[in-house]
């Protein structure tokens, strides 16, 4: 184990409160069975997925500078589990470090809107992680590996890294082209990579407002690429991707005229899972697509 405990500042998001609560839920089962401690960010703001900097940079980096804040004034890291908060806002703090320097002007707008709303200035001085850069490196894979309780053998995993997390910052703990750290839990926690050409492409939600026949199909190849080369499920770091591939599933198999049924499993669930946390307790019941095959095969090898 760490030689202290993990402290984070636990910026959940809006979708993990929403529509994947079981994220949520398996955010806290999980952190809890590791002893990280998450303080949760009551007062934080939605990041704006992407879609603030479309009307103004300067709303976006705002908006996710009063969140960094928020945890400056803890003294903590930021943590989020969804990729999506973490490009957005990891790359605001990339820009607003840069700004401290090379753009004095512009840093000290950002804080003048944030002084005028009462709230504390951004100052640059912490990080924003995934809960994935925090499992591999800060808590560690040795570490994990000793709390592992139920080994995942015989389950064959595909990572579904999606664009945020690969391509929101400059700067990465994993390489953006060809990542490891999902496949390194894999391993760690006894199950099988599996790897397929579209694991770090988009899964296809952010059109599927207004293309949802193209999303649709996006998320098709990519589902039946990770089932043609062996997978029993998919394993996402984010819940938006867990939304196109889970939750609208049923939809995309209409659209590509082909059954799946391919569970898409949350990070924190599947090592939840390793921990020999109880299935209701990492919200496994709550997806569009069983996960009951998952279990099937996990508790085959425990036999």
């Amino acid at each position: 184990m760490p030689s202290s405990t993990l402290q984070y500042a636990y910026f959940p998001g809006c979708v993990a409160q929403g529509a994947c609560r079981e994220l949520y839920m398996s955010t806290a089962a999980l952190t809890q069975s590791l002893d990280i401690q998450l303080i949760e960010l009551k007062k934080a703001a939605c990041c704006g997925s992407g879609t603030y900097k479309e009307d103004s940079q300067l709303l976006e980096d705002t908006v996710n500078a009063r969140n960094i804040a928020l945890a400056e004034s803890l003294n903590l890291p930021l943590l989020t589990h969804c990729s999506t908060c973490q490009g957005v806002i990891g790359h605001a703090d990339e820009r607003l470090k840069e700004a401290k320097e090379s753009d004095p002007d512009y840093f000290d707008r950002v804080n003048g809107f944030l002084k005028k709303e009462g709230c504390s200035p951004y100052q640059g001085t912490t990080e924003v992680k995934h809960l994935l850069w925090v499992l591999v490196g800060d808590y560690g894979l040795e570490a994990l590996a000793e709390r592992v309780t139920r080994r995942l053998t015989g389950l064959n995993c595909a990572a579904f890294y999606g664009c945020y997390l690969l391509r929101g910052q400059k700067l990465l703990p994993d390489d953006r082209l060809n990542p490891v750290s999902m496949e390194n839990i894999f391993r760690t926690v006894g199950a099988n990579p599996i790897y397929y050409r579209g694991r770090t492409q988009c899964c296809g939600w952010p059109i599927s407002s207004y293309a949802a026949e193209e999303s649709f199909s996006l998320a098709g190849k990519h589902l039946l690429e990770a089932i043609e080369a062996g997978a029993d499920c998919l394993v996402t770091p984010c819940p938006l991707c867990h939304l196109n591939l889970d939750s609208r599933q049923p939809e995309v198999e209409g659209v590509i005229g082909r059954k799946l049924g391919i569970p898409i499993l949350h990070l924190p669930q599947l090592v939840g899972l390793a921990l020999g946390l109880e299935p209701e307790a990492l919200g496994l019941d709550k997806h569009i697509v069983s996960t009951r095959s998952v279990l099937s095969i996990i508790n085959a090898f425990e036999l």
